[in-house]
């Protein structure tokens, strides 16, 4: 039978063709053949950015041979090995052409292509020699076919030789105007816009949508790159066709289509997540979503670090299946590594790869090149005057691709904070289209993680109209991205006490757990965390209602993300006698350690025993008493001193401590205060 290889990730201008199996029948290996002349025959309708005249070359030649093949289906019982042989070849060679027209005439490849054009000339002669050289061997005259299909077939073998395969002159042509337009972004010099839309126009990317999937592929292609060091000029190259393009994006259109519009006039997109199980996203080890998934030669797919450990202890077999493992090979899974990563950005989940972590910090803060940060400069600037000069649609526009730009590295960051673009976004929260709102909100809320940003924001009036829109936002993307913002602010302390002062902040992040989405509920409660770490915001953040609001959540509430920061808050809240009462009169003691017991959340459970010990602290006797008869605690506890981090360790030790030391004075008699202040100890 034929095998199909697994294509599903595969890179461009990468052919991973295989040889049919030794046992296939004749019958079959004719009709694969047949099926894939066909296949490429079908990008006779395609548009090919360039190569064009090569492309259009091999599908003719290789549709010559599709009548010849048809042909010989009907006599294809009796084939000799020399022709079945002969066949497999030609099928091997017709799949890795398949894998070039697929490459050539694929949307958001276009601009790379272009520049790889000498190479893939250079694919295409050497494909199409690779099926003369088949034809050449295979035995014509043991085929009982016409005389004229085989003449046909050795036309074919002839020009197959023959043909150049060279690059056009008008994608050379095409090839120097981006290398000028590149040359002069090196030089700080703007390019021409004829000279812009010459390329794009001659490659087909005539609408925003088909420019931003030209930007997304070149950043796919870098950050697969980047995991190479020997790459370097590489990465420089991708590096300075991405900022040719975000140039080009930002400058050239007016309008933004198809779904892109969905997202500059609604919300960004998640449907790559819709339907998926998050519990995938989780190592079967540890329970914690996976930073470096791989998969084991059992199929079954780990954290990378977990099933590492699991190895180093001597086991040889499946932690899921118990199956007896052939090898203790680890395979990366990119394309679940990815899926993970977008699940974690759309959900305000902190996602770092240890391993990676320096180079993609390095990508992030410097441009790749020369050509790259200037461009930027000049996108920063063109978008600033856009902000501050243009009306309605325009700046929404503007505002989009800022959010975009500012999302993307922390390099863009600093060029649009230079450039001016933060004191006009202020000024589109304003906005009474809800788009335009959402769109500046969201593109501040990546503009606050940048430190600069943070004082400009503040000393240009942001934190009222922040509030404003959180309270009051047109829609709740805008609500929630503005809790982000706060969230970001309040990492400065002078910050925390501005934002906790005014009146209506706190209110309206309880409004927003209350009735916001995920993602807003989580922004709004990391907000109120980050307030939290002002002393002054504690009774603020009591006052609001939040203890209630909380242990609400924390009974309804299936997001483990958003558990944990439910319970992050109570233990800082605990942390204060005011604060212990709230939680003991709303009845959370119980609930602490229900979620204690069933929690899968390291982090989860590292809050749980801070609660717990902060009550104890302060609650004193009282709770001790309540906590020693929960039959199923202590085996929490005890589970946590070897499978917790070290300091949910510590705090389980000291918690257990504190259990242990009650019992003692409860059986002797004494009735001294159990957890006194001297002997308490603080393992935060």
């Amino acid at each position: 039978m034929i095998q199909n290889p697994n294509v599903l990730g595969r890179r461009i201008l990468d052919f991973p063709a295989i040889h049919p199996c030794e046992e296939i029948s004749p019958k079959t290996l004719v009709s694969a053949l047949i099926s894939l002349a066909n296949e490429i025959c079908s990008f006779k309708s395609r548009f090919f950015a360039c190569n064009d005249r090569n492309a259009r070359e091999i599908i003719r030649q290789i549709g010559v041979l599709l009548a010849f093949l048809e042909e010989v289906r009907g006599s294809v019982s009796d084939l000799p090995d020399a022709v079945v042989l002969g066949f497999s070849e030609i099928h091997f060679a017709f799949q890795r052409v398949r894998f070039l027209l697929e490459d050539c005439s694929r949307e958001g490849a276009r601009v790379l292509m272009l520049v790889n054009a000498e190479r893939v000339a250079n694919h295409f002669r050497v494909f199409a020699r690779a099926i003369a050289t088949a034809l050449d061997v295979l035995p014509l005259s043991l085929i009982d076919v016409p005389v004229d299909l085989k003449e046909h077939v050795e036309l074919v073998m002839r020009q197959a030789r023959k043909s150049s395969f060279d690059v056009s002159s008008e994608d050379k042509r095409v090839l120097s105007v981006v290398r000028s337009v590149l040359n002069g972004f090196e030089k700080g010099a703007i390019p021409e816009m004829d000279d812009l839309r010459l390329v794009l126009d001659y490659l087909g990317i005539r609408r925003w949508s088909s420019c931003n999937k030209e930007v997304k592929f070149l950043g796919s292609e870098i950050e697969f790159e980047n995991s190479n060091e020997e790459r370097k000029e590489l990465v420089t190259m991708l590096s300075s066709l991405m900022a040719f393009v975000c140039y080009c994006r930002c400058v050239l259109f007016d309008v933004v289509d198809g779904e892109a519009n969905r997202q500059l006039n609604n919300k960004c997109s998640t449907e790559m997540l819709m339907g998926l199980n998050t519990d995938d996203f989780r190592c079967p080890i540890s329970l914690e979503i996976m930073v470096d998934p791989v998969t084991i030669a059992s199929g079954h797919t780990y954290d990378r670090s977990s099933i590492a450990k699991w190895f180093c202890a001597g086991n040889s077999i499946c932690p899921k299946t118990s199956e007896k493992l052939k090898n203790l090979e680890m395979v990366t899974n990119l394309a679940l590594r990815r899926l993970i990563q977008q699940y974690c950005f759309e959900n305000g989940i902190p996602f770092v790869d240890s391993g990676h972590r320096n180079r993609h910090v390095k990508r992030e803060v410097f441009a790749g090149s020369l050509a790259a940060e200037n461009a930027m400069k000049m996108v920063a600037n063109f978008l600033a005057d856009k902000l501050s000069s243009e009306t309605g649609q325009e700046k929404n526009m503007a505002a989009y691709e800022a959010r975009l730009l500012s999302k993307t590295s922390v390099f863009n960051r600093s060029c649009l904070v230079e450039a001016g673009v933060v004191p006009p976004l202020l000024k589109l929260l304003l906005s009474l289209d809800s788009s335009t709102q959402e769109n500046a909100a969201a593109s501040l809320l990546n503009f606050s993680k940048h430190s600069k940003s943070k004082a400009t924001i503040v000393n240009n009036g942001g934190l009222k109209v922040l509030v404003d829109v959180l309270k009051k936002g047109l829609n709740l993307e805008a609500r929630q991205h503005a809790a982000g913002v706060l969230f970001y602010l309040a990492s400065v302390e002078e910050n925390r006490m501005l934002i906790g002062e005014n009146p209506e902040t706190i209110p309206a992040l309880m409004e927003l757990i209350e009735n916001g989405t995920d993602r807003g509920k989580k922004n709004a409660l990391v907000a109120i965390f980050g307030l939290l770490a002002s002393p002054g915001n504690h009774w603020r953040v009591l006052a609001a209602g939040t203890v209630p609001l909380l242990v609400n959540l924390l009974k309804t509430c299936e997001t483990e993300e958003l558990i944990t920061d439910s319970l992050a808050i109570l233990a800082t809240l605990a942390e204060k006698s005011d604060g212990t009462t709230a939680i003991l009169v709303h009845k959370a003691l119980d609930l602490a350690v229900e979620i204690l017991n069933s929690s899968t959340s390291r982090a989860g459970k590292e809050y749980c025993v801070s609660l717990l010990l902060a009550l104890c602290k302060n609650g004193k006797k009282d709770v001790v008493a309540l906590l020693v008869k929960s039959p199923s605690l202590m085996g929490s506890l005890y589970s946590l001193l070897s499978e917790g981090t070290s300091r949910a360790s510590k705090k389980a030790s000291a918690l257990i401590r504190v259990l242990h030391d009650f019992k003692e004075r409860r059986s002797s008699g004494l009735v001294a205060p159990v957890l006194p202040r001297e002997r308490f100890v603080r393992v935060w």
